[in-house]
């Protein structure tokens, strides 16, 4: 694996064994038709709306990536996009040390990971307040935690506590791969490499929070952690920490794209929001949708809304 142009191998995001997805996406009348829901095909977003766009804010798994990796679309509409002058941060639940080839490589602002709690950053910004040197990195990165040390500290050895009982407790389950690389949240593991049923992801969840957790399902794990960072507030958190500026006073000007339940504050919240058509798979699960979704899935599907702001 090449830093920048795949994964180690994770395989997220599949439809349930069986067959193919069965919230599948159909189209009717210039709208797309999840089951009961309904979200507007991506190319009926106006193209005043579409000009103001400055940023570009994306999820990660199953959003730009296609089978666990990048596709080469994908990397190149990443690309496209900071040449023509966006500002461009990725927002993840997977962990800061897996992140870390992919901040140092992409063409991104930053990688915002574990669900808002840390971002990684060009190390020209290291002077600022919080941020630390990450070495050996293909491009000079630094880290910037919301949490001070002594907060994560405290929470890192609670939620070691809440992952040893959901390991002890409900046979079958276990923590991401990924996990050694997670500083401010757990994850369980339900449908990168293992499958999880819809009760024992429920059941997780209701553990998690009966431990005064956050918690949320990604397209591949179910997240946990301590404090009041979630996707949604480390967008906020970014955009101070880099431009100087208030997103909610802004927040015409950029666009929010992913794929899963842990999307749907910021589908919730940016009027500019697209899911990639695999968010089928989620809707009935959703309580905010998407405004736009593409006709692609995830890299694809990317590539398809950078195409509508670029052309």
């Amino acid at each position: 694996m090449s830093p920048g142009t795949g994964f180690a191998g994770p395989k997220g995001g599949r439809p349930p064994s069986g067959g193919s997805d069965p919230h599948a996406v159909g189209e009717r009348g210039g709208h797309i038709q999840c089951e009961n829901f309904t979200m507007q095909e991506l190319n009926t977003w106006p193209d005043s709306q579409r000009r103001r766009i400055t940023g570009v804010f994306t999820d990660i798994d199953d959003t730009l990536t296609t089978e666990g990796e990048i596709t080469p679309d994908a990397l190149e509409a990443l690309g496209e996009l900071k040449a023509a002058g966006f500002k461009v941060v990725a927002i993840t639940g997977r962990p800061v040390g897996w992140s870390e080839p992919f901040a140092a490589s992409w063409p991104v602002d930053a990688i915002v990971a574990e669900n808002g709690a840390v971002a990684l950053v060009p190390q020209s910004l290291e002077h600022q307040k919080g941020l630390q040197p990450i070495q050996d990195m293909g491009r000079p990165l630094s880290k910037l935690y919301q949490q001070d040390a002594a907060t994560r500290a405290a929470n890192f050895a609670r939620m070691q506590a809440v992952l040893a009982r959901i390991e002890r407790e409900m046979p079958g389950v276990a923590r991401a791969t990924d996990s050694p690389g997670r500083e401010t949240d757990i994850a369980i593991d339900h449908s990168e490499f293992a499958h999880l049923s819809d009760a024992q992801i429920a059941a997780v969840v209701a553990l998690m929070k009966s431990e005064g957790m956050h918690a949320t399902v990604s397209s591949i794990h179910i997240n946990g952690w301590y404090g009041g960072h979630n996707k949604l507030e480390g967008a906020r958190w970014i955009v101070r920490q880099l431009w100087q500026r208030d997103l909610d006073a802004e927040m015409d000007r950029w666009v929010y794209v992913g794929d899963s339940t842990n999307d749907q504050l910021m589908f919730k919240t940016f009027a500019n929001s697209v899911g990639v058509a695999n968010i089928a798979r989620f809707v009935p699960q959703l309580a905010h949708l998407p405004r736009y979704v593409t006709h692609g899935e995830r890299g694809a599907g990317f590539t398809e809304v950078v195409r509508a702001l670029l052309d």
